[in-house]
């Protein structure tokens, strides 16, 4: 799993290699990523992200990024913002070709007065509701508005007070005049401008009518001189009016692909959803780690090189499906366990005191700090008689294939020796709040000169060094794969979230360093997962989140369950 794998030949790469053959685009590949700037990205943008810069990397092109800012009462320089951000943490550059959408307003208005002139477009007074009834359905035509037969001259007069101001919202809009009898519904005279009162983040009031998706997309992209216009497959229907705007005012005209969206288990990727979760605060805001956005993806620990090596691997074709959450982080797995350094925790102590061990003295353990990257060389973990190990690597009346630690068992401690557990203190509820063993000096290091194995290894901490952590454990947002699989029809698909989907540890253990670590460093607590740093963190109060557990745990507790 790396950046230079081979990339599968898809069908949209495909149709790039053949045009560059024939030379359709004078051998030019231009690509560009749109994101509308009211929202955060997600992981599908990621896909989107990956696909758009992909291409032009890979054949000498070039991909742009612009911002579809038609709609003023909806966007913000805020999510401007994190969207360039998240591009550029994804490892992707636009260099000088930053564009928007209201860059364009001046042409795309005049376009309109061709269309106007031409015949192609007028200005409808109808209420919108009487214009949507006014479609038809797709066996039924659409009605024509009673402003259909409006000349050129009073369109254009109408129109341009419009954009005057001389009008309040909703007075008019301008609509394109095709056919209210088309089979495909969205040619159905679809309306291209609307009035709208409101502050434009970049053009502030200097308009009050704004083009409508479908009209500035296509356009935008031919001013771009795109060659290949890739969106998902919900903009399929959406073709034919892209088509037939370009070729009404003859301009450029690229070609649009269409692929499948990114789904994944036990999340949502509707924008709509997302924001219901975070304005109720079912989840602590847009960074998140248990939303797919990829400012929460980037706080719960995740890599910019797992997610693209993810993307690659999901890979576009024209059939909508949903993808295993697992697959995704197997790719976060496989990525960590490479690049994250070993680090020992525990997350739910339980004393051991090493009574043969002398008391007031310590000692440095060397410990490799990864296995898989020799290049990372050791570090000294501190050893001395207060140890803590995980409570659940203890037992005291053991069941038979329990390996770990219980009494007259002997275990390796990682990095350290040989104990054996000799016993127990108790508290008055008949708890145990203490072990104690003995150790085999002999066994420094972790293996026994006289060749005797045992069957478990342990990790630990110091007591006297190790530093307190929080550590927040994350898991799915949902209970079920599929959020709306909601048996109860009174209830919605609110009902499946995860009441476990956070969990917080406050009493976590860890090696003394790792309270010096920088807010976004990843580690690999031994036997525990993979963790990162959070931004709350604090010079010696870390705060730690799980990126996801060595093995797909969760499955497997769903299918003990089941």
């Amino acid at each position: 799993m790396n950046d230079n794998a081979p990339v599968h030949r898809d069908f949209v790469r495909q149709i790039v290699e053949d045009d560059l053959k024939t030379g359709k685009w004078e051998g030019r590949v231009q690509t560009r990523f749109p994101p509308e700037p009211n929202g955060y990205l997600h992981i599908g943008h990621a896909k989107s992200i990956c696909l758009n810069f992909g291409i032009a990397k890979e054949y000498n092109g070039l991909c742009n990024l612009r911002f579809d800012d038609t709609n003023p009462e909806k966007e913000d320089t805020e999510y401007v913002d994190s969207i360039m951000e998240d591009v550029r943490w994804l490892g992707f550059t636009w260099d000088d070709r930053l564009f928007y959408a209201s860059d364009y307003f001046e042409q795309l208005y005049e376009w309109a007065e061709k269309l106007i002139r031409d015949g192609k477009a007028y200005v409808c007074s109808l209420p919108l509701d009487e214009i949507r009834s006014g479609r038809g359905t797709p066996s039924v035509p659409g009605v024509a508005s009673t402003y259909r037969s409006r000349t050129v001259e009073e369109n254009l007069d109408l129109f341009r007070r419009m954009r005057a101001g001389e009008f309040g919202d909703g007075a008019h809009v301008l609509r394109a005049k095709i056919d209210m009898a088309h089979p495909h519904m969205l040619l159905r005279d679809p309306i291209m401008y609307r009035i709208r009162h409101a502050e434009h983040h970049r053009t502030g009031n200097k308009w009050c009518i704004y083009p409508t998706y479908d009209y500035a997309h296509g356009q935008s992209d031919s001013i771009e001189k795109i060659t290949h216009s890739i969106c998902t497959l919900e903009f399929e229907n959406h073709r034919p009016l892209y088509d037939w705007y370009c070729q009404a005012l003859g301009i450029h005209h690229p070609q649009q692909i269409e692929f499948n969206r990114l789904n994944l288990t036990y999340t949502m990727m509707s924008k709509r959803r997302l924001l219901e979760l975070v304005k109720g605060n079912y989840v602590n805001g847009w960074d998140d780690p248990r939303i797919p956005t990829i400012r929460g993806l980037r706080r719960r620990g995740y890599t910019p090189e797992a997610i693209r090596a993810f993307c690659a691997y999901v890979g576009v074709t024209k059939h909508n499906a949903v993808m295993d959450m697992g697959v995704l982080e197997n790719h976060i797995r496989e990525d960590l366990n490479r690049r994250a350094e070993r680090r020992m925790a525990v997350l739910n102590p339980i004393k051991v005191v090493i009574t043969n061990y002398p008391e007031g003295q310590s000692e440095e353990m060397s410990a490799v700090n990864n296995p898989e990257d020799p290049s990372a060389g050791s570090r000294t973990v501190a050893f001395g008689r207060e140890l803590y190990i995980e409570r659940d690597d203890f037992m005291e009346d053991p069941p038979k294939k329990f390996f770990r630690l219980s009494p007259g068992k002997e275990v390796r401690l990682r990095w350290a020796y040989f104990v054996t557990c000799t016993g127990v203190i108790k508290n008055d509820a008949g708890e145990v709040t203490e072990v104690h063993c003995t150790y085999d000096p002999a066994t420094r290091g972790g293996d026994a000169p006289d060749g005797r194995k045992v069957k478990a290894t342990l990790h630990w901490v110091s007591a006297k060094h190790a530093v307190a952590a929080e550590v927040r454990l994350y898991d799915h947002l949902f209970c079920k794969e599929d959020p709306d699989d909601v048996a109860d029809p009174s209830l919605d698909w609110k009902s499946n979230l995860n009441p476990n989907s956070l969990q917080v540890v406050t009493n976590a253990w860890l090696e003394p360093e790792l309270g010096k670590a920088a807010i976004g460093d990843r580690f690999q607590f031994e036997r525990l997962g993979y963790f990162c740093v959070d931004a709350d963190s604090k010079p010696g109060k870390p705060v730690f989140n799980r990126t996801v557990t060595l093995k797909d745990q969760w499955a497997k507790e769903q299918t003990k369950g089941a």
